[in-house]
């Protein structure tokens, strides 16, 4: 592949702005850790400026409706059909029109498609921490709510941190029949670490950053580490789609729940990465299958 000189060019600025910001944190760390940690704590709240977690796939416009927490945050949601609800939870910087592709094929199996935006996603208001911001227990929050709203779940979809956030609300009670947890992301602990020495701070801001993002969540974190959720509550049954090539959330992390809970099943793909796997005909009809056997 060539590289352009515009290319070139945004590589060096990124490489820049990246050592700027491990001095900064570095600085921060010696003499102001606390400062560092709501520095750090908003970057990890920060929503990604990714423009392919913006396709639709949805096959036309179904019934729109916003549900609002008890806070007064507004929650999009798009139905379609009848029967049993399927819930489709999208991914951290997605939308619910991603997961698209399962619409039409679980209308016609007779389900009723209900697809929900976590707070600063999609078509919903804003999160706590402002537009553009969020934390994973906003995902859990709005999908509790359109359960809530729209009834028990036959079963949930959910696309990668998705999938952790359904794994926090079947914790928290969600009566799901069965869950497909595509690329699902389950160790936050590993995602903090890779944070942490991406932008180069040190344990003092990285004490004061987990006890900031738990009083965020009011909750502890090492719940979003859902490997071992089964040792804590009862989990349905369970399909794992994950892809051997994906390089958002490793493959070994979707197998390791899959070999973890006692009712789940492990299907890897070959070359459909972390987004293409959510509109692959075959995926599609593997799921619907799962879901409505």
């Amino acid at each position: 592949m060539t590289v352009t000189s515009s290319q070139n060019r945004t590589i060096v600025r990124a490489s820049a702005k990246l050592r700027a910001l491990r001095v900064a944190f570095g600085t921060l760390e010696r003499v102001a850790p606390g400062m560092g940690a709501r520095w750090a704590a908003g970057l990890w709240c920060t929503l990604p400026n990714t423009g392919g977690r913006r396709r639709d796939e949805r096959p036309r416009p179904g019934e729109r409706s916003t549900l609002i927490l008890p806070d007064g945050r507004e929650v999009a949601v798009e139905s379609w059909g009848f029967g049993p609800p399927v819930y489709l939870m999208h991914g951290w910087g997605g939308w619910r029109g991603q997961l698209g592709a399962f619409v039409q094929p679980l209308v016609e199996a007779g389900r009723r498609v209900v697809a929900v935006d976590a707070p600063s996603h999609g078509e919903s208001g804003p999160g706590q921490l402002g537009r553009g911001r969020a934390t994973g227990v906003e995902f859990t929050e709005a999908l509790a709510a359109a359960a809530g709203k729209h009834g028990k779940p036959a079963a949930v979809i959910a696309h990668s941190l998705g999938g952790a956030a359904t794994a926090v609300a079947v914790l928290d009670g969600l009566p799901a029949a069965r869950l497909v947890l595509i690329a699902p992301s389950t160790t936050l602990s590993d995602g903090l670490a890779a944070f942490q020495r991406t932008v180069g701070f040190g344990e003092r801001t990285r004490t004061r950053m987990l006890a900031r993002l738990e009083r965020l969540a009011g909750r502890p974190l090492a719940d979003f580490d859902v490997t071992g959720l089964s040792r804590r509550t009862e989990v349905p049954p369970t399909l794992v789609v994950h892809d051997r090539r994906d390089k958002e959330v490793p493959y070994d992390d979707g197998a390791a729940l899959a070999a973890a809970w006692p009712e789940a099943e492990l299907a890897g793909t070959e070359g459909l990465g972390h987004q293409r796997i959510l509109r692959d005909p075959s995926v599609i009809a593997m799921v619907v299958d799962y879901v409505t056997r």
